[in-house]
């Protein structure tokens, strides 16, 4: 198997830009102004300073016009990637991709915002309204100049041989659809209290703090399957288009959520070898060809703001302006519930509530299909929210509740705000509009370090914890939203850093009883190694912080190894390398190797000899690491009579199988066992699986291409044995960006952005980060003026 290059050979090419031909040199000395004109929705002109990354450096006249630039640049990078995100929001892929599309087109139409959108944009500051206008213009106006050289549009859309779609402003309140909570664990806790084994639902999930939830009365926990989900579930799968891989349209979302996190921290000047804050984040996605983030710096009288942004959201969302530095990672609201409606059993639109029959608000949404007629579809809304699933035999509908629905959610815009704040007290103020949960970390130019976490938090009935569905006849119905005030924060902490890794947060004496946060995190094991160096670290430096977002040191791999037996003759030798190891999952680590392979044995034999096979199809391998652990720590409790031999049986014969798999996938040589070989990473298009797109869009990496890290060390690089595959061990998600601050003196930030900031392969853009990512060689992230001048290599002039 042949496997191209990761970085394609760096040329010139001829980029369209409203008929304008830009010529692309290699050396800053040789840049040259070229001019674009005739920009609909531009109010003065603008300047662009590219560097050899393609980050685009703005110099505009306004707040608008700089976001103008924002969405004209990001459509000039990414533009089919926005195309099919947005057209995915608004419900229009059948349109294009065919009646294999309905459902989803039918799900996503149905959480579409039906309010006022007047009136969202209104309640935001003038400037956060026209910047709003100014992005979708910037987006627009690209979009009409490759419109009028169809040649020059991203090769997606004369494959498939349609446009893309203009934007609306409106479409940045009226899309919301972010799933975000447990409506699948509400229905499998449903499932197994009717199968007396809600018990169960601990080894796989534990809740913290430590909480035992209990069905509400009148559910009818006998009556759930997963068909209760809906409309709702098909948010929560995979697109119909073969294997998906890009990251923004990732094809195994229960992967994905268990994974996706991100680290982020930050440290007090008195911590720092400067006497500067120091601001770290990563955030983790799925992989795939173009990445996630799309990096830019807007300046203009009033901004001055440079990091990573979604391609279709305004703004920068990591990053730093010329007073603050912030950061991201997901915090825990379940922000979520299912409510069951007791339908009329001669009119299924109606529904008891409060006392009386209500009739449900009806929608017909019409979805056109490529190649077939249209189709239209009766949605539905009760009082809780839209109606997912219906059952009229059974007199059974479900509606959901969401705090992405409510008025005052559309999160499309919050960025603006936050690129906009300058002290702690105007970023609070900013995070406000930001209803994702989120855990944002901050610090300024005076030496201040903060924490807070932001997001929609519901207000449940009071004795409605929001882990199983709740009747819908009214009593548990939300009261609306809680003001941001109730979510914790931090501000200048006492140990003089904070750190997130998606792990429970919550401080202690948090009313979590009252306000129902959340009870499910992630596994604590990366936020424990950070602690555990952070703590350690009286002066740490910028690349101090840089090298540990690589750390690949497996706390629970060191952990379960020192429970592992003394071993046969047969597998001696793979005790020695285990006990002997420094636990570090390193790319050339035949430890590594061994561990992983037997790990994943592990996870398979703990399974099942815990969860009886009578619930395997709802509480599928593996458990929780965590879980894994103290049962392996403590087996007593759970592995019968003779419970420690039982338990050393499990480690050794596992230990087995991951030599014999190790010796049929890598040889009998121990030597020739690098984990990287097992972990690649191969990068390929969303539509991979058609050969003209495989033709126009080559794999970047390949098998030859292997990395350390696993989903449990800092560095975190997922995999998904459970997957079948060729290669189960293949790199799936981790850091695409990342970032570290230098608080105050900002040159000095380092950052990557994998694997490239541009989308089209004929760019040298579009694959360059692969190689510095994979060896952790940050880059320079320049925000001075005289910098970035010296290292320009395309300088551009837009005009209105």
């Amino acid at each position: 198997m042949s496997v191209p290059h990761p970085t394609l050979n760096r040329r010139s090419f001829l980029m369209a830009s409203a008929a304008v031909a830009v010529t692309i040199f290699d050396r800053p000395e040789r840049a040259q102004a070229q001019s674009i004109q005739g920009l609909e929705g531009l109010n003065a002109p603008f300047e662009v300073l590219e560097d050899k990354w393609g980050i685009p450096h703005v110099k505009a006249g306004s707040i608008a016009d700089a976001y103008f630039a924002n969405g004209y640049l990001v459509a000039k990078d990414r533009l089919w990637q926005m195309d099919f995100s947005h057209r995915q929001s608004l419900g229009r892929l059948a349109e294009v991709f065919g009646e294999a599309f309905v459902a989803s087109d039918v799900a996503n139409r149905l959480f579409l915002f039906r309010g006022d959108a007047d009136a969202e944009l209104a309640a935001y500051h003038s400037t956060v309204q026209d910047a709003a206008h100014a992005y979708v213009a910037g987006i627009n106006a690209y979009i009409r100049s490759v419109k009028d050289n169809p040649e020059h549009l991203p090769a997606e859309f004369s494959i498939f041989e349609y446009e893309p779609l203009e934007w609306s402003v409106y479409d940045l309140v009226r899309i919301r659809a972010e799933v975000t909570g447990n409506t699948d664990l509400e229905i499998r806790r449903a499932r197994l209290a009717a199968r007396g084994a809600l018990s169960y639902d601990d080894f796989v999930t534990p809740l913290q703090p430590a909480y035992t939830p209990q069905p509400l009365p009148g559910l009818d926990v006998h009556s759930f399957s997963e068909q209760d989900l809906g409309h709702l579930g098909v948010l929560q799968q995979r697109l119909p288009l073969g294997e998906i891989r890009a990251a923004t349209l990732q094809g195994d979302p229960s992967h994905r959520k268990n994974n996706e996190g991100s680290n982020s921290w930050v440290v007090a000047s008195d911590r720092t070898a400067t006497g500067r804050p120091i601001l770290a984040n990563d955030p983790h996605l799925a992989f795939g060809a173009p990445g996630p983030r799309h990096v830019i710096h807007l300046t203009a009288p009033g901004l001055d703001v440079i990091g990573a942004g979604s391609p279709g959201m305004p703004g920068v969302m990591q990053g730093h302006n010329d007073h603050i530095a912030f950061g991201r990672t997901n915090f825990h609201i379940d922000q979520e519930d299912l409510f069951i409606l007791r339908t009329h059993t001669d009119d299924p639109s109606r529904y008891w509530h409060r006392g009386q029959w209500c009739k449900m608000q009806e929608e017909i949404v019409r979805i056109a299909v490529r190649n077939s007629e249209d189709q239209s579809v009766t949605v539905r809304f009760a009082a809780q929210g839209p109606v997912i699933s219906e059952d009229p035999e059974r007199s059974r509908a479900v509606a959901v509740s969401a705090t992405w629905l409510y008025p005052g959610a559309n999160g499309l815009l919050a960025n603006i705000g936050i690129n906009l704040a300058h002290d702690w007290t105007s970023f609070r103020e900013a995070l406000r509009a930001h209803t994702s949960p989120t855990n944002f970390t901050y610090a300024d130019g005076q030496g201040n370090i903060g924490w807070h976490a932001a997001g929609g938090l519901p207000q449940r009935a009071e004795h409605h914890d929001g882990m199983m569905p709740a009747p819908g006849d009214g009593l548990y119905d939300w009261e609306g939203l809680q003001p941001m005030d109730n979510l914790p924060s931090s501000f200048n902490p006492a140990n003089g850093w904070f750190g997130t890794s998606n792990q429970m947060n919550l401080p202690p004496g948090y009313s979590q009883k009252n306000r129902k946060v959340s009870y499910e995190w992630s596994e604590p094991f990366r936020y424990e190694r950070v602690a555990q160096v952070l703590d350690a670290t009286s002066h740490g430096t910028v690349q101090e912080s840089a090298d540990l977002q690589h750390d690949t040191v497996s706390q629970l791999a060191l952990q379960v190894i020192k429970l592992l037996p003394e071993q046969s003759e047969g597998t001696k030798f793979a005790y020695q390398l285990l006990k002997n190891w420094n636990g570090k999952i390193d790319h050339d680590s035949p430890a590594a190797a061994l561990y992983e392979v037997w790990w994943t044995h592990l996870c398979v034999a703990i399974h099942a000899a815990i969860i009886p096979s009578e619930l395997h199809d709802l509480l599928p391998a593996p458990l929780s690491p965590s879980v894994q652990l103290a049962l392996l720590r403590s087996p007593e409790k759970h592995f019968g009579n003779n419970a420690q031999s039982v338990r050393d049986e499990i480690l050794s014969r596992c230990l087995q199988k991951a030599v014999s798999e190790l010796t049929s996938r890598l040889g009998a040589l121990p030597a020739s066992w690098k984990w990287g070989a097992l972990h690649t990473v191969t990068l390929g298009h969303v539509l991979g699986n058609l050969t003209s797109i495989q033709n126009a869009f080559p794999n970047i990496g390949g098998e030859n291409y292997g990395s350390g890290g696993d989903p449990y060390t800092i560095m975190a690089r997922w995999y998904n044995p459970y997957h079948t595959s060729q290669n189960p061990y293949a790199t799936t998600g981790g850091a695409s960006f990342l970032m570290v601050c230098d608080v105050g003196s900002w040159d000095n930030s380092l950052f990557l952005n994998f694997p490239g900031q541009s989308a089209n392969p004929m760019t040298g853009n579009y694959s360059d980060f692969f190689e510095p990512w994979l060896k952790g060689d940050m880059q320079p992230l320049y925000f001075s003026w005289s910098n970035i001048k010296k290292h320009t290599v395309r300088h551009y002039f837009f005009r209105p």
